[in-house]
């Protein structure tokens, strides 16, 4: 029986040992780890950092660090994994705030050098001319310009999509993006 009691069920122990030596049930054995732990470490990040897009990032992090040691078999006690992963959690959190409170103390230091916010004189699109711009592309551009942007899709797999070599993409989205930010500029000639 694993540590939950469940008959047939490997423990996160026996997941680890997969881990390390690697081979074929590897990145199964990821997988699992991951589906089960993921959870708690975000809760854990949502209690200690109080914020939604700081605990995923604690998640990604931690795993990340964690798949390293089981890799390159440093985890001395397997079964004690998830005390690990928790340890981990509390050193990554730990050195968030150091580095938070080092650029706090940076920003109390130089107060009178640099505002405590920067002013930025960012332009502010109106959404009708963007709108009115995007729509003044081409269908494939826009469509290029679209799953790059929005559905963050690498140049290969646009390609595929619309059957044009990855070169081929990143030539059509740089003279689409020129398009678009000299319309939306009002630089168009």
């Amino acid at each position: 029986m694993d540590e939950a009691g469940h008959a047939g069920v490997p423990s996160d122990g026996d997941l680890a040992r997969v881990v390390s030596g690697g081979g074929s049930d590897a990145t199964e054995a990821e997988a699992e780890l991951f589906r089960r732990l993921a959870p708690r470490v975000r809760l854990y990040g949502l209690r200690h950092l109080r914020d939604p897009a700081a605990a995923d990032d604690l998640v990604q992090e931690v795993f990340v660090l964690t798949l390293e040691q089981l890799r390159a078999g440093r985890v001395r006690e397997p079964d004690r994994l998830a005390s690990f992963v928790f340890g981990t959690c509390r050193l990554v959190v730990r050195n968030l705030r150091r580095g938070q409170k080092r650029r706090e103390d940076l920003l109390d230091r130089f107060a009178g050098v640099f505002p405590r916010r920067a002013e930025t004189d960012l332009l502010l699109l109106d959404q009708n001319r963007l709108r009115a711009c995007l729509e003044g592309l081409g269908p494939r551009e826009r469509t290029v310009l679209v799953l790059t942007f929005f559905a963050e899709q690498p140049s290969s797999e646009i390609g595929a999509r619309l059957s044009l070599s990855s070169e081929n993409v990143r030539t059509i989205r740089r003279r689409a993006f020129v398009s678009l930010r000299d319309c939306v500029l009002g630089t168009a000639a």
